[in-house]
């Protein structure tokens, strides 16, 4: 069973494309009552299908284009939530996720240039916690980041 259904999907969308225009809008396009559309919103917060309504950020536009990913293998014993603390306080350390392969952990991170990119990376291996780091450097995004078209297919959008 989906998780979500035409209406909360058509809402999803709506927010996604146009994220200013607010509940009573979103009423007035989706056709149905304010009400509804709270509810739905709240619900949909609350089941953890929409994570946030805050502002999507480039981090390009705040300085820092070059984009990074980075598998690190960690000290084992040590055991990763040191590691994930210590990569919590890089600014510029945007996601780690536990992988599996021949890494532990896979970053995405930002950096101004190049040089700033080394610095990054320096902070990374820097708590004596990651054994080893292969780093990436991303030329261009091709696919952005994105949602909305699995939005549409779980709730049976056809546009």
């Amino acid at each position: 069973m989906p998780s979500i259904d035409n209406l909360d999907a058509r809402l999803i969308a709506l927010f996604s494309e146009r994220p200013q225009i607010g509940v009573l809008g979103a009423s007035r396009v989706l056709g149905v009552a304010r009400g509804t559309v709270q509810a739905r919103l709240d619900r949909l917060i609350e089941r953890g299908v929409i994570s946030s309504l805050g502002p999507s950020v480039s981090p390009a536009a705040l300085g820092y284009p070059v984009m990074a990913f980075c598998t690190l293998e960690i000290q084992q014993r040590k055991g990763r939530e040191k590691v994930v603390e210590h990569l919590s306080q890089i600014p510029e350390v945007l996601e780690v996720h536990t992988i599996t392969g021949s890494g532990d952990l896979f970053a995405r991170f930002v950096a101004k240039d190049n040089s700033d990119l080394q610095r990054v990376i320096d902070q990374v291996v820097g708590d004596g916690l990651v054994v080893r780091a292969s780093t990436t450097i991303a030329l261009a995004e091709l696919v952005a980041h994105r949602t909305l078209p699995l939005v549409r297919q779980t709730g049976g959008v056809t546009d």
